[in-house]
């Protein structure tokens, strides 16, 4: 079993998380702005999944993964690592099947995002601010514990369930042109990639990334994946470097990259502010920014915007 969440999902995953998950994630809504369009010289349709249980995308991946769990597994809990979205997604997702949540944090953590995490029952275990350090914390919990490590990004059902958000997006909004999310994982990246070309193989696939953490982009080009880069974004969801089998499902499905600096992406999380009356993380608003940024590209298309998460510290505004 446990091999088997390292493959990438089909799209036949992707529809079976979607109804796995059918009784516990919400459906979110999908909104448009006249102005927003006129700025970008396309049509667009954001997908809310900032208003998705506990304020992201995430609870999707890690709902369907709790839930794809056998009884024996289950007993003995799920343990993660997570700067704040996924772990939060992880204890919610434990607590509608009545299990143990253990979540690895590391230093520097949105505090919104831990107090969110705490508040559902999970037990957090504090660790230094780098991947090694988050690896190392999550395999020992693991060992003492005996539960089932629920990788943010590269587990198989994160990645199916990740991708229902494309599902519903495509039958909300009706065809569209391309298809825009976030990237830094990968998790919801390659699961929208899936899921997309799944229902409509001619779609235009893109993800947003930060110039300060841009390995996924400098992964595609190289060919081969960068570990070497040390993130400097203000955008705290995406500073993970992209993972294996993700890298491999957005060169399989042809997924572009743009960069966006964090200056462009503040700016479009304003815009998000004042025009959509979203408060959206900084990360959520990339995609917004590299539409802006890329308008020759996007023009005269529908095009499907995927806002990621709404947990911000509203103490801690980027601007």
């Amino acid at each position: 079993m446990s091999a088997s969440r390292d493959r990438l999902p089909d799209f036949e995953a992707v529809r079976d998380a979607a109804a796995r998950i059918a009784p516990y994630a919400r459906v979110t809504p999908v909104l448009r702005s006249a102005l927003l369009d006129a700025l970008v010289g396309a049509e667009l349709h954001f997908k809310c999944e900032n208003l998705q249980y506990g304020g992201a995308f995430k609870f999707r991946g890690a709902c369907n993964a709790v839930w794809a769990l056998n009884d024996e597994e289950a007993a003995c809990g799920v343990v993660t690592h997570s700067s704040g979205n996924h772990g939060n997604a992880l204890a919610l997702a434990a607590a509608t099947r009545g299990i143990a949540a253990h979540v690895v944090v590391p230093e520097g953590a949105v505090r919104a995002k831990l107090a969110a995490i705490e508040r559902v029952g999970a037990v957090l275990h504090r660790c230094a601010a780098t991947q090694a350090a988050r690896e190392e914390a999550a395999a020992r919990v693991q060992r003492d514990t005996g539960a089932v490590l629920i990788h943010p990004y590269a587990n198989r059902e994160v990645m199916a369930g990740q991708g229902t958000a494309a599902l519903e997006l495509l039958s909300q909004a009706g065809k569209l042109d391309a298809l825009i999310t976030p990237v830094g994982g990968g998790g919801l990246a390659a699961g929208t990639a899936v899921a997309a070309h799944g229902l409509d193989p001619a779609l235009t696939l893109y993800a947003a990334e930060p110039e300060g953490a841009d390995d996924t982009a400098r992964s595609l080009a190289a060919g081969t994946r960068v570990t070497s880069l040390s993130p400097e974004t203000i955008c705290d969801g995406l500073r993970a470097l992209i993972g294996e089998r993700n890298l491999e499902a957005l060169r399989e499905h042809r997924v572009e990259v743009l960069r966006v600096s964090d200056a462009e992406t503040i700016a479009a999380m304003k815009l998000l502010w004042s025009e959509l009356k979203l408060l959206v993380e900084v990360s959520s608003a990339t995609v917004l920014a590299a539409l802006l940024k890329r308008r020759e590209v996007f023009a005269g298309r529908r095009i499907g915007v995927v806002l990621t998460g709404g947990n911000v510290d509203l103490d801690a505004l980027p601007w």
